[in-house]
Parts: C-alpha cells; sequence; structure tokens
C-alpha cells in the first residue's frame, strides 16, 4: 500500500483508460459490459483513495463506495439480462448488428 494518493490516481486513470477503450473498441455486447464494469471500478478505487486521503471524504468515502457498488451490480444485472434477451433472438453477441430493436 503506498502512502502517496498520486499512485492511486494514476493507477485508476489507467482503468479507467483501459475501459473506456475496450468499450469504444468493442463489437462485443459482453466485452462492453465488462469495460464499463472496469471504469466503475476505476471510479470506486478514485473515491476510496480520497476516502482514505483527504478528511473531509474519510467518513463517508465507504458510504459511497457500497452504493457505486450496488449500482454497478445492478446495472451489470440489467445489462446482461438485455444482452441474453437479444442473443436469444438475433443469435449473436455483436451490437454492429443490433441494428433495429423491433423485428
Amino acid at each position: 500500500m503506498s502512502d502517496n494518493l498520486d499512485s492511486y490516481l494514476i493507477v485508476s486513470g489507467i482503468l479507467f483508460a483501459i475501459g473506456t477503450f475496450g468499450f469504444l473498441a468493442r463489437r462485443n455486447a459482453i466485452s462492453m459490459l465488462m469495460s464499463i464494469e472496469l471504469m466503475i471500478n476505476a471510479v470506486n478505487l478514485t473515491i476510496v483513495a480520497f476516502g482514505s486521503f483527504i478528511e473531509p471524504f474519510r467518513s463517508n468515502a465507504s458510504v459511497i463506495a457500497i452504493i457505486v457498488m450496488a449500482v454497478a451490480a445492478a446495472e451489470a444485472t440489467v445489462g446482461l439480462a438485455l444482452v441474453i434477451a437479444i442473443y436469444r433472438n438475433r443469435k449473436t453477441p455483436l451490437v454492429d448488428e443490433y441494428d433495429s430493436m423491433r423485428q
């Protein structure tokens, strides 16, 4: 564990950049959901790091991180359910082929 806030912010920024690149570069819906989760985890790391190093955030950072994790879990559940429903109809996980939601 480092004693420097900057190192946590750099790691968080790198994770967020990897997630952003994965979301924009991938066409597979499951990979896009995993990239979104990576970006949410980067935000969580930033919140917890601020909570550890900055006194005004110290009491609220853990609560905010838990709320963000709950929202991420709900988002993953809804997103995965949508992808599975679309996959059953279209037989492909590629988002380029989801040109219309109506048949």
